[in-house]
């Protein structure tokens, strides 16, 4: 909390900032993260007096809307929480919950695993263009809340499908060639 009559971060005043001062506060701002660095900014707004936002804007190139949040903080004593993760765009999974489960649907039964058994991965010969196609028909999506193709693409490859037709395991060979120095290659020669 601020006391008006008793200004315990009034350290020093700031009459003047130097190009060593104004170098100094923004090289330790940059040290500082979230609520430190609000503060920071705050305290030294905070002793820059009258105009002190509109000041370390012009003139240290510090943004108001941070200082103002900063200041409301050091005001109250109450320290803001930042919502990082709660930023950007949501996965489609949030919207729709059972797509995911729809897709496996369309597309398990008709994947296969890899013949020589050398991998785990899934292929399938079903496109994402084919699992939109179904979805729509068969599960009843509408275009509008469907995601792109390229989405259900991006989709079908986290949950392990790949596109690719799986061919049959060709057999060996049990004959061997004919070497050149071998009695029956001089033998059909001739």
């Amino acid at each position: 909390m601020i006391d008006d009559k008793s200004n315990k971060y009034d350290l020093f005043s700031f009459k003047k900032l130097t190009p060593q001062v104004k170098t100094f506060l923004n090289e330790t701002k940059n040290q500082l993260k979230g609520s430190e660095r609000r503060l920071f900014m705050a305290r030294v707004v905070f002793n820059l007096g009258y105009g002190g936002p509109l000041r370390a804007e012009r003139e240290l190139g510090w943004d108001r809307t941070t200082i103002r949040k900063g200041l409301a903080e050091l005001k109250s004593g109450i320290t803001c929480c930042d919502n990082y993760s709660g930023r950007g765009r949501k996965p489609v999974e949030q919207h729709l919950v059972n797509l995911l489960e729809d897709i496996e649907d369309i597309v398990s039964p008709i994947s296969q695993t890899d013949p020589t058994f050398r991998t785990t991965k899934l292929y399938s010969p079903i496109t994402a263009t084919e699992v939109h196609r179904r979805l729509k028909e068969d599960k009843g999506y509408t275009d509008q809340e469907l995601p792109t193709i390229r989405t259900i693409n991006s989709k079908l490859n986290q949950m392990g499908y790949r596109l690719k037709k799986v061919g049959k395991c060709k057999p060996k060979k049990k004959s061997q060639k004919p070497m050149p120095s071998s009695i029956m290659s001089i033998l059909q020669t001739k």
